[in-house]
């Protein structure tokens, strides 16, 4: 009995834990230091990516290693210009 008992708990803890880790993956990377510092990638937008660096004396550049999720992304709208001279 305790032989079952030990097996399932083995198959019930292999089905919970089979789930991979997946890393972080978004667009901005603060950089600390230059090309030899550390870097948070981290940041959803440049803005948010910006406060950040500018506290710890910092600068944000692209993630090259980014991968947008699939399917079909929405491109922001242009927003038209307000005329100055109505």
């Amino acid at each position: 009995m305790r032989y079952l008992l030990v097996v399932l708990g083995i198959v019930v803890a292999t089905v919970c834990i089979g789930t991979r880790a997946q890393a972080q993956n978004y667009p901005w990377c603060v950089y600390y230091g230059g090309d030899d510092g550390g870097r948070n990638c981290g940041f959803i937008s440049f803005e948010q990516c910006m406060e950040t660096a500018r506290g710890a004396g910092g600068d944000c550049r692209l993630n090259t290693q980014y991968q947008p999720p699939p399917g079909p992304h929405p491109h922001p709208q242009a927003q038209p210009k307000s005329n100055p001279n109505p």
